[in-house]
């Protein structure tokens, strides 16, 4: 049996979009358009396994998936970067957010630790609700993922809000700094 989605594609896209820019306000370097729509892709792409079924929630739910994300990154970009930091970590969050999920279909979980370990995690907190990919037309599949999808955006919108104000605030001040303009000329 295929396992459920949780939190939705769009929880797991907003959680890409946090990490970058918290490593905004992290280091006071504005993250480009493009390597915020990388972080949401990447927080995304843990869930391209269900194109295999019988692998959902493993190998690509793995911490060691998240280092490969991270190793490639830094392979990229020539060295470790800023950028290769920011991709390991937007790919970590979708673990992060699955195993905050409600997951009632066996195996509970997911297996962080894959291959060193076959074990499944999830912490039972049930933060986020699973979403049904199965008879997904049918109305009681719509209105429990559309409940779904509420509750992520209740959740995740106002953290992503509140990082793109402190962001924007905290760039304009930096400005001035980068520019070596914050003293007057006398």
């Amino acid at each position: 049996m295929i396992g459920p989605l949780v939190p939705s594609p769009i929880g797991h896209a907003l959680a890409g979009v946090a990490v970058a820019w918290s490593a905004d306000l992290l280091d006071r370097h504005p993250s480009s358009g493009r390597l915020v729509a990388v972080s949401a892709g990447l927080a995304m792409l843990p869930d391209a396994d269900l194109l295999i079924p019988s692998m959902h929630r493993m190998g690509t739910h793995s911490v060691m998936a998240a280092a490969l994300v991270f190793i490639v990154a830094a392979v990229v970009t020539g060295k470790v970067t800023r950028t290769a930091v920011i991709c390991g970590a937007a790919y970590a969050s979708h673990l992060l957010l699955d195993w905050l999920g409600a997951d009632d279909s066996p195996p509970r979980g997911l297996q962080l630790f894959w291959p060193f370990s076959d074990a499944w995690y999830i912490s039972g907190l049930d933060v986020f609700r699973q979403t049904a990919r199965r008879q997904f037309l049918a109305a009681p599949v719509i209105w429990g993922n559309a409940i779904a999808v509420a509750q992520e955006l209740a959740i995740m919108l106002p953290i992503v809000a509140a990082l793109y104000l402190v962001r924007v605030k905290a760039l304009t001040g930096f400005a001035p700094k980068l520019t070596g303009s914050d003293h007057p000329a006398q």
